[in-house]
């Protein structure tokens, strides 16, 4: 039950922020608090697989903040969070046989985060009165929460 749960929260990010939560599983995988090493998505635990999701997070950082980045609900954006969701869904999984379910779950999260999470943005850009702060405190919400869920497997 453990893995789906923490399966749903990691989509839930992943819908908030598309590369935070492969960066948290990936940097988990390598720690070995997520066990891959013999699973399919044993690259999630490769030395430079870390380091490269930690770029592409910190990119999306900084794109997420420009006044021309599209929607997180426009198809390729919407995509791109399910993708994720789905692999760090599957990589949780994977460590106890689940991956299918995991991914399918972090799928799912996923939907549930890029929905409730623009809408939530909204909500806070209207009572910031400005995009910016919104989109800060999401990017702490994201960060805090993917390593929240990608540790917490260690202590389950």
């Amino acid at each position: 039950m453990m893995v789906i749960l923490l399966a749903f929260l990691i989509g839930i990010v992943a819908g908030l922020r598309t590369f935070m939560p492969p960066t948290a599983v990936s940097w988990a995988a390598r720690g070995g608090a997520i066990d891959v090493e013999h699973a399919p998505l044993a690259f999630m635990g490769f030395r430079f697989t870390p380091w490269v999701f930690t770029l592409l997070a910190a990119v999306e950082l900084v794109t997420d903040q420009l006044p021309t980045t599209p929607s997180r609900t426009v198809p390729v954006q919407f995509g791109a969070r399910l993708l994720s969701g789905a692999l760090c869904g599957a990589t949780v999984g994977s460590a106890r046989g689940m991956a299918t379910v995991g991914g399918v779950t972090g799928a799912v999260g996923a939907v549930a985060g890029t929905l409730g999470g623009a809408r939530m943005r909204a909500a806070m850009a209207a009572a910031f009165r400005s995009d910016r702060p919104a989109g800060l405190v999401e990017d702490a919400i994201a960060a805090g929460a993917a390593l929240c869920i990608a540790w917490a497997w260690a202590a389950g």
